[in-house]
């Protein structure tokens, strides 16, 4: 059995460990690409491991690249996956796979189809996400349903925990439906396609904060964009400050005089007190860009300062 793996991430890493403890006899071929700035480094350690267990590993974004083309040509494959890949793989080429092309997707589709899907979900105040493992497709997360599981989305969590959820959420996946995929039995179920939802692809250049927008959007940002991303961030005195938790105050006061990101109070050995466009936000652990994160009090600790542009 020669299966091909499109992966990205560190949950690349861990499907390719939990595959190789189902399918020890399986040839593996791994395709993955180096990170970017940004992300916590990944490829070494997907190529390291893909070698160290005897499979071929491919460094590159596209999958039909001339080099490529020819082992292609030359190379049965069995079955193709793809976990956190970020780049559509022609018809022509996973419609090679004797016993088909899968991916896995972290939403509970059709909703949440596309790009940065736990993001938008996090910033969209959703109390739940998903992973489903569907038939590869022509467009983009349109293939019939293998199977699909929810994940809860508790109000005050951040990405990190929500990300490693959904990451063991994929490998149950894995672990329930291997044997069908391995016999070529595995379920097809179409999806609701008038359901659909899309989500496009986030940027660091869209963390940063609008302090017009209400108390409970910013801290869904600032929670859907931390460690292990890049963080929310506005701006004092022309500085960039990132902005890594922060909570929504739960008793606001009325103000009748307001001027969004205005710091208000400030909260010893708590943090600082921001107004929005709707209610408080209170700012936990902060950073100036190329500095250290600290408390907010004790980097900032005077009232009537102003945050953003």
């Amino acid at each position: 059995m020669r299966i091909a793996v499109c992966c990205a991430t560190n949950r690349g890493l861990r499907f390719l460990e939990r595959l190789r403890k189902l399918a020890p006899e399986s040839e593996l071929v791994v395709f993955s690409f180096k990170e970017t700035a940004w992300e916590p480094p990944f490829c070494d350690r997907i190529r390291d491991f893909t070698t160290s267990v005897g499979g071929r590993f491919f460094e590159t974004r596209t999958l039909t690249t001339p080099t490529l083309q020819s082992f292609w040509d030359s190379t049965s494959i069995d079955l193709i996956f793809a976990v956190s890949w970020r780049y559509m793989i022609p018809s022509a080429l996973y419609q090679r796979a004797r016993l088909g092309a899968f991916v896995f997707h972290d939403s509970l589709l059709p909703e949440y189809r596309g790009f940065s899907p736990t993001v938008w979900a996090m910033i969209n105040g959703e109390k739940q996400t998903g992973a489903t493992l569907i038939h590869m497709a022509e467009t983009v997360d349109t293939g019939d349903i293998v199977d699909q599981q929810s994940v809860p989305i508790g109000k005050d969590e951040t990405i990190a925990t929500i990300l490693d959820r959904v990451t063991h959420t994929y490998l149950e996946l894995l672990d329930r439906n291997l044997p069908q995929l391995l016999s070529g039995t595995a379920p097809s179920t179409p999806q609701d396609h008038a359901r659909a939802t899309y989500t496009c692809k986030w940027h660091p250049s869209d963390n940063e904060i609008d302090w017009t927008r209400p108390a409970g959007h910013i801290h869904n940002l600032i929670r859907a964009v931390t460690v292990p991303y890049p963080g929310a961030f506005t701006y004092h005195d022309g500085r960039l400050l990132r902005i890594w938790s922060a909570h929504v105050m739960p008793s606001p006061r009325r103000y009748v005089g307001a001027i969004p990101g205005r710091i208000v109070e400030v909260q010893l050995g708590k943090g600082l007190v921001v107004l929005t466009g709707q209610g408080e936000l209170l700012l936990e652990t902060i950073q100036y860009d190329q500095g250290e994160s600290t408390r907010a009090d004790q980097l900032l600790k005077r009232v009537g300062q102003s945050l953003g542009r």
